[in-house]
């Protein structure tokens, strides 16, 4: 509290406290100049059916397979990047270890202004989404697909010949000496029909994938804590039946950046491991292998296609023996088991038409591949290197979903590794990349008085729910000088009743902390309870409560008709800075306080200059 709502606040209660006859305390009274007060602020008279609720609670009943050793609740939600545009975050808000059981309820608080509710299926062998519906998800195997012999009709071995062999750019820059590129006729001819995704998959592919690998984010780090990047990052041939790519999913920007995935091309090349084991260079050995084309992306989108999922052809890749093929050399569809695959783009725009650039360095043009170590050149060249990626940093990462095998491209100048995306099917095994997402954050903000600025930083907790009896709560923040408690986390020696707010910091006296831009930032104050599994983070009786030792008074979160001392947004929440009302740090909120079924994501457009980042 600051002391000029404290001298108020003291005035007020001796002008309550007076009648003709007798003193007297009248809460009705107290409640009445808090709203006067509140309407003085704001400027405007909140809903008195207000609940200053966005959350909603409820719970899903789970049936699980026997390998499933694994749930989530996620939630899909929607985000805005600094440039406007709008795309899906996945969050998980429960999740539970089966332990065996064949079903479990799991409890949940979601943001009410959600994109729909999914149930995460988590074993051994991947990460498998499916949506709620009702309250009940039962697990349905992605993996009854017929078989790859009934769903594609290969093309005829005997047309799968090398017509034509090119130095690649690498090679014409003096970057690899002797690597060339070897190609078939007619790919147009080769590519199969293939059975587009369901609706229900393209939604999950799109919330997942894209939650994941957040278009325009710097997702390198991402790419390499799955560890399954370079020397890593090639799946084996299982010599079981052939190797089928499709293009699912494309987004270079298309006119304004030339066209770039139309006018592009896949290669893959492979190995054994004891052949690269027995080089002196296994690097310039992996230079040196055959780059054999698979398809050219022109024949499965439209040069102004964007940002569309689905099945577009499938096409088989060849094996072509060991050594350096010729023209001529015939391939077969059957890769023999214990070979590793890579994979490669090239880049090849064109000057004509809208691809036209003055220099050069600036036409994307060169080879680009998923093991990062053959990128030395390439990466830090002409119009490549404004993706920021290192010289041996990768162009491609794995994901693992629905127990599809899906190869994530960077092609372009960002890192976010969505341009290109690459169904991989069939004869190939090694490679589990589960998209797992992070947990839900849910933010509890107070006034420490219900007579405040209302900046609603005075405590601020956030927590998240990391099992279904284990939550981690945060003390973040405390805008206030009053000498302080925090209630109802008492499961730890920690943060309890008895310990006051600022001395948890470790500060001397009471200063705010962390609510003013440029002062020292102090860690926030980290604990885990546990709590049982039908809790749930919205219930006010379980929330955390202030207690204010100076005032003697207790602030809770704010119920129907109060004002808004206390609020516990399901949103890792940017916090007024201090004194700054919390209507102009978030415009919309007074819209929402005004009507609750309006503006109910108003805590997601700050005002970037009012808030604590």
């Amino acid at each position: 509290m600051k002391k000029k709502y404290y001298l108020l606040a003291c005035g007020m209660l001796l002008l309550i406290g007076c009648t003709k006859n007798t003193d007297m305390y009248d809460p009705s009274l107290v409640e009445q100049r808090a709203t006067e007060h509140a309407n003085d602020v704001f400027g405007v008279s909140f809903d008195a059916n207000q609940t200053w609720s966005t959350t909603t609670t409820g719970e899903v009943t789970i049936n699980a397979g026997s390998d499933i050793s694994r749930v989530q609740v996620l939630v899909s939600i929607a985000e805005t990047d600094e440039d406007g545009e709008v795309y899906s975050s996945m969050k998980v808000l429960n999740e539970a270890e089966t332990n065996g059981q064949a079903s479990i309820k799991l409890s949940y608080d979601a943001p009410a202004n959600n994109q729909g509710l999914y149930v995460a299926f988590i074993s051994e062998k991947g990460y498998s989404v499916q949506k709620v519906s009702g309250n009940t998800v039962s697990y349905q195997k992605a993996n009854n697909r017929r078989a790859l012999s009934q769903e594609y009709v290969y093309p005829d071995e005997s047309t799968l010949v090398i017509d034509n062999i090119v130095a690649s750019y690498a090679n014409t820059r003096g970057w690899i000496k002797d690597e060339m590129l070897y190609q078939m006729a007619d790919y147009q001819s080769k590519k199969m029909d293939a059975v587009d995704y369901d609706s229900e998959f393209k939604e999950v592919f799109n919330k997942m994938v894209f939650s994941y690998f957040v278009n325009k984010a710097k997702n390198l780090p991402l790419v390499k804590s799955s560890g399954l990047y370079n020397e890593k990052v090639y799946p084996f041939t299982t010599g079981k039946e052939p190797i089928i790519v499709s293009p699912v999913y494309k987004r270079d920007g298309s006119p304004n950046y030339g066209y770039e995935i139309y006018n592009s091309e896949l290669y893959y090349y492979y190995f054994k491991d004891e052949d690269l084991a027995n080089q002196a260079d296994p690097i310039a050995y992996l230079k040196s292998l055959p780059k054999y084309k698979a398809l050219q992306f022109s024949d499965s989108y439209a040069m102004t296609d964007e940002n569309v999922t689905g099945k577009h052809g499938a096409y088989a890749l060849v094996f072509w023996g060991d050594g350096t093929p010729q023209k001529g050399t015939q391939g077969s569809l059957i890769f023999p088991k214990g070979y590793k695959i890579g994979f490669m783009v090239r880049s090849n725009t064109h000057k004509d038409g809208n691809n036209s650039t003055k220099e050069i360095g600036d036409k994307k043009q060169g080879e680009l591949y998923g093991d990062g170590r053959l990128n030395d050149k390439i990466n830090l060249f002409g119009n490549f290197k404004s993706s920021g990626l290192g010289a041996n940093d990768p162009r491609a990462a794995w994901l693992t979903l629905n127990d599809r095998l899906l190869l994530c491209w960077e092609s372009g100048c960002d890192a976010d590794f969505n341009d290109i995306i690459l169904d991989v099917e069939g004869g190939v095994e090694g490679i589990i990349v589960p998209p797992e997402p992070e947990e839900n954050i849910y933010t509890y903000c107070f006034e420490d008085t219900e007579i405040g600025d209302y900046d609603l930083n005075d405590v601020v907790i956030k927590a998240k729910r990391i099992s279904d009896t284990k939550v981690e709560y945060s003390l973040v923040a405390c805008g206030a000088s009053d000498e302080l408690y925090i209630k109802n986390i008492v499961s730890n020696s920690i943060i309890n009743d008895q310990k006051e707010v600022h001395s948890l910091f470790g500060v001397t006296g009471r200063p705010f902390i962390n609510t003013i831009k440029g002062a020292e930032v102090i860690a926030p104050v980290v604990v885990t309870v546990t709590v049982p599994s039908s809790f749930s983070l919205a219930d006010p009786n379980t929330a955390p409560i202030v207690f204010n030792k100076t005032r003697n008074k207790t602030v809770e979160l704010a119920k129907i008709g109060q004002n808004p001392h206390g609020l516990m947004i399901p949103y890792d929440f940017k916090y007024p800075l201090e004194l700054v009302c919390i209507k102009n740090a978030y415009l919309k909120f007074n819209e929402w306080g005004q009507n609750a079924i309006t503006s109910t994501d108003w805590y997601k457009s700050p005002v970037k200059s009012n808030i604590y980042e």
